[in-house]
């Protein structure tokens, strides 16, 4: 039984959501205040957090900027009001692994849910390490480094190098790293893979531009000489 958190101020929602999920067979935990949801997440050991942006006390921003400090790779699920781009954005770039807009159909949000932990090394098909261009990913052990230098990644930007490396070189359209990290295909105007690679080429060690865009294709990983 996969352990979720939610951390919601909306009390109505947080209880319809805990019936919904509960029947789904998730073992659910609820905080209704950013310091609560932290204390819970540095405690406990949970499959997904569900993190609300606007909070009392400490925001849902504040919240995930603290746990990724503390190294707590945790997946996260952002869910927001808010119709800005921009705070979307702020969210990914703070180390969250998807968002969904506020309000969502329960269907919707279970299949977000399903699709972020099937991706988990656990359930991963392929278990071997592989290795391309200083780049050894080893998902048994959930470990990444690129040049001997262990790389921190959140779930979604582990999934997402594996994908490229596993490319060797070759591109790799955004729809298929989308689907192979997110569990799903990218919406018009969705820039979370983006952001996601923005993420992955600030943690690199040396040469950020390893990892290249392809202008209306994708991405993929060059090789250095």
């Amino acid at each position: 039984m996969s352990k979720l958190l939610l951390v919601d101020d909306d009390a109505e929602l947080s209880s319809m959501l805990e019936q919904i999920l509960t029947k789904e067979g998730f073992q659910l935990t609820l905080a209704a205040d950013g310091e609560t949801g932290l204390e819970r997440a540095l405690s406990g050991s949970y499959d997904l957090i569900l993190l609300d942006v606007m909070l009392p006390g400490i925001d849902g921003f504040q919240l995930l900027q603290r746990l990724r400090q503390q190294a707590r790779n945790t997946p996260v699920l952002m869910l927001t009001a808010r119709g800005d781009d921009d705070d979307r954005v702020a969210g990914l770039e703070l180390g969250a692994d998807d968002y969904l807009p506020k309000p969502f159909y329960p269907k919707e949000l279970i299949a977000r849910v399903k699709a972020l932990l099937r991706r988990t090394p656990a359930t991963s098909v392929r278990q071997e390490a592989t290795e391309f261009a200083g780049f050894v990913v080893d998902p048994a052990n959930n470990k990444a480094t690129c040049e001997g230098v262990e790389l921190e990644l959140t779930p979604t930007e582990f999934d997402i190098l594996r994908t490229l490396v596993r490319g060797a070189g070759e591109v790799i359209s955004k729809d298929q790293l989308s689907i192979a990290a997110l569990g799903r295909s990218l919406a018009p105007f969705d820039r979370s893979l983006d952001v996601h690679i923005s993420n992955i080429r600030k943690k690199l060690p040396t040469d950020p531009e390893r990892i290249q865009t392809v202008r209306g294709r994708g991405y993929r990983i060059l090789q250095f000489a």
